[in-house]
């Protein structure tokens, strides 16, 4: 990555951190709280999501018209569109921990950084369920991962099967 586009990717994120925690996404209280429809109910964090719907509803069309992004070569946009059911398990998966704990994997990685201890744990399963879902995707898909072949003395060195 290069100077500029690395110095872009940082100021991004450090964007992205403040506004999670001033909009209050890296506090876990606060998340459940705005879950619990049934219970002491939080709206406000239904600002912070239409502000971000909002601003992105605005500025997609927009960054759209230009011939290529600012730091990279090309928009990377997601070929596959159609709504599958390994795409509604995740986000059953995604919704069920984020009301579970409060938190998801961006305001996690921001809490992770100011010290949260429920943070370390968190990222600690995140890192788990990450691992499994790589296992787990070839047997859902119905195939089986390919197994490497060790190699053998007489594979690796040249004439050596001839000897």
């Amino acid at each position: 990555m290069k100077g500029a586009a690395l110095l872009g990717a940082a100021a991004s994120g450090i964007l992205f951190a403040v506004g999670l925690s001033v909009g209050g996404m890296t506090r876990p209280d606060k998340v459940i709280a705005f879950l619990d429809l049934a219970g002491d109910w939080d709206p406000s964090l239904a600002f912070v999501m239409l502000g971000a719907a909002g601003t992105y509803a605005i500025l997609y069309p927009l960054i759209r018209r230009l011939r290529a992004p600012l730091a990279a070569s090309a928009f990377a946009v997601p070929a596959q569109r159609a709504v599958e059911g390994r795409l509604l398990a995740g986000a059953a998966v995604f919704g069920l921990g984020w009301g579970a704990v409060g938190y998801c994997p961006g305001p996690a990685i921001v809490a992770l950084g100011a010290g949260a201890p429920a943070a370390v744990l968190f990222a600690l399963a995140m890192l788990a369920g990450m691992a499994l879902a790589e296992v787990a995707a070839p047997v859902a898909a119905g195939t089986r991962p390919r197994r490497r072949r060790l190699a053998r003395p007489a594979d690796t060195v040249p004439g050596a099967a001839d000897a």
